[in-house]
């Protein structure tokens, strides 16, 4: 399966567990239903801006929406790197690996890329549920805002915020940027 038709079936899964039609998912999130309704059929590839908002929505974390539905009964410990989700946002060209073994802890770590000179603004302030994350930069440099304050991460640097504010991210240097955020509160 790939990782469009992964993120439509995980958001069919947790819109369904929420109880929410289409309509309702569209109107609470600002993502317009046909659009919905393409992502769930693994016929679209959203932006991060868009996985923001459905996720905000939905009351759980970005790094959800990569996960496989249900984490089985006794969930493994372990997630080899062949079996972990990549996903490229098609705006900024950001890429994101979904480290953390499925079920298995409270706890999520997603490695990111990002491109040099690139943006990607989430505007969703308002969440149903408590997120906190922690980026730690690993290389290149990172310009990082949330609400009004504003921070630059270098390598070894360690950022922590709550997901209660707008937030946005920047790569201001010549080289791809890598950093891991450790995130833990909703996940479904």
């Amino acid at each position: 399966m790939d990782i469009s038709e992964r993120i439509g079936r995980r958001l069919h899964e947790l819109r369904a567990a929420a109880g929410l039609s289409l309509d309702a998912l569209a109107q609470k999130s600002g993502v317009s239903r046909s659009n919905i309704s393409l992502i769930e059929r693994g016929q679209s590839s959203p932006t991060a801006v868009v996985l923001d908002k459905l996720s905000s929505a939905l009351g759980v974390s970005v790094a959800s929406l990569f996960e496989v539905g249900e984490a089985p009964a006794a969930p493994s410990p372990l997630a080899r790197v062949a079996e972990q989700p990549v996903w490229r946002d098609p705006a900024s060209g950001y890429v994101r690996r979904n480290v953390s073994p499925p079920g298995a802890s409270p706890l999520q770590l997603v490695d990111v890329i990002f491109p040099p000179g690139q943006r990607v603004q989430f505007e969703t302030a308002t969440r149903d549920a408590d997120i906190h994350q922690l980026i730690w930069m690993i290389d290149g440099v990172m310009d990082i805002g949330h609400g009004a304050e504003r921070w630059q991460l270098q390598p070894g640097d360690c950022l922590a915020m709550q997901l209660d504010a707008p937030v946005h991210f920047h790569n201001p240097g010549p080289q791809p940027a890598r950093y891991l955020v450790a995130l833990t509160g909703a996940r479904a």
